[in-house]
Order: structure tokens, then C-alpha cells, then sequence
């Protein structure tokens, strides 16, 4: 069961990478995320992409992206997400806890890469909406993967 201390750092995580690590007393930690965050989202134009996304011009927010920058988001924000909650617990976290975090940073940016061109039904989701779609997959294939390995390999001690 995760505490109510766990839970809100990784909503400020969500919130902006790096909270998580500041409620938990990593400092440069935390500083670093953000400081990442905040390259990353200036150099990917990604407010300028959710602004367009949100408000439907996804050709928009295509053109507006810059796609190398913009693949290093999902890793950055899953990252800090993970690192927050392994850091809030005092004991050994579960083991395997990693999986649903990784696999949905690896669909997201999976996401991120075939967004100018992909369509569901036809639809053109761009590089907000198919990240956001292929996060809900990645995290469903993580927490398979998490119960698979669970049952079936020991886990390996933390150093």
C-alpha cells in the first residue's frame, strides 16, 4: 500500500519533474530534473504544442515540434515520477516497481517519434494526444510484466 507522503510527491512529480525529489530532500536532484524540464520544454516548444494540441490544431502543433528534443520528455518526466516514489518509501520498495514506469516512458516516446503521422480511425492525434494514448499501454504492459516477473523470477537485492 503506498503512504499518503508517497503519494503526494509523485502528484508534484506529475506536476513538474523535480517537486518530488524537493519534498523528499534531494536537492540537487531535484534541481536537476527541473532544471531539465524546463530545457527541454523550451528547446521542444512543448507549451506552444499543448496550447495548439488542446485547442485542436494539431498541423499546428506538428510544425511547432522539435522532435529531437522533445523524445527526451517522456524519459525525464517518468524518471522523475519513479525516482520521487522510490525515494518515499523507507523500507525496500517492491520489487519490480520499475516496469510500468519504463515501459510507459519507452511508449511515450514511442509515441513522440511516430506522432506527425500516425492515425487512429484516421485521426491525427499529434505530439500531445498519442504520447498521453500510448501512455495508458505502456503502463498496462509494465504492470503485466511486473506480475509475470513477480510470480515467476526471484527478485535481485538492491545495493
Amino acid at each position: 500500500m503506498i503512504k499518503s507522503a508517497a503519494i503526494e510527491k509523485i502528484l508534484w512529480s506529475i506536476a513538474l519533474p523535480g517537486f518530488g525529489q524537493l519534498l523528499n530532500g534531494k536537492f540537487l536532484k531535484g534541481l536537476t530534473l527541473l532544471g531539465l524540464e524546463f530545457l527541454i520544454n523550451q528547446k521542444s516548444h512543448l507549451n506552444q504544442i499543448i496550447m495548439a494540441s488542446f485547442q485542436g490544431d494539431i498541423p499546428l502543433a506538428i510544425r511547432l515540434t522539435d522532435y529531437q528534443w522533445l523524445m527526451f520528455y517522456p524519459c525525464v518526466y517518468m524518471f522523475a515520477i519513479y525516482d520521487a516514489y522510490r525515494d518515499s518509501f523507507s523500507e525496500d520498495i517492491p520489487p519490480y516497481s520499475v516496469f510500468p514506469f519504463a515501459f510507459t516512458a519507452f511508449f511515450a516516446t514511442i509515441g513522440v517519434m511516430y506522432s506527425p503521422n500516425f492515425r487512429i480511425f484516421g485521426v491525427l492525434l499529434g505530439p500531445v494526444w498519442l504520447p498521453i494514448l500510448l501512455c495508458f499501454l505502456g503502463i498496462l504492459v509494465g504492470e503485466f510484466l511486473q506480475v509475470l516477473f513477480r510470480n515467476k523470477l526471484p527478485p535481485t537485492p538492491h545495493p
